[in-house]
């Protein structure tokens, strides 16, 4: 099992396929470690020496900040926007989308599951009075 930064990189995949599993390496990335390293992207990361992944492993440390160092980084970002009283740091501390997207009628990924607001479902409402039918008007 191949380890960079980390993280152990599946070996049955394509070199820059599995270069993108490290968290703050991504396609474009990818091509600067490779071409960095002189590695060949299409070669399988199985195939790949322990030379080339020692290779792999110090251009990554050099060049880039990946996994915790980058997670820390990012998280006292949003620390420091929320302390500050920025809008974007309020965004973030009402779990709400940042970047000025719409959020009456999207942003579910961001918001969570609906929930529903001065009305009952009808399950609920049958719990409520038992033996109560609903009238339909």
């Amino acid at each position: 099992m191949a380890r960079i930064g980390g993280i152990d990189i599946p070996l049955g995949k394509r070199t820059d396929i599995a270069l993108t599993y490290i968290y703050g390496i991504g396609r474009s990335n990818v091509q600067t470690v490779l071409i960095k390293a002189e590695i060949d992207g299409a070669k399988r990361v199985s195939d790949l020496t322990e030379e080339e992944i020692n290779k792999l492993q110090k251009v990554i440390e050099k060049n880039f900040k990946v996994e915790g160092d980058l997670r820390r980084e990012v998280t006292g970002n949003i620390k420091r926007l929320r302390e500050i009283g920025t809008y974007r740091g309020l965004r973030h501390g009402k779990n709400l989308p940042v970047r000025g997207q719409r959020t009456r009628s999207n942003a579910r990924t961001k918001r969570g599951k609906r929930m529903t607001i001065g009305a009952m479902k009808k399950d609920d409402r049958a719990k409520l009075a038992p033996g109560a039918e609903i009238k339909k008007t």
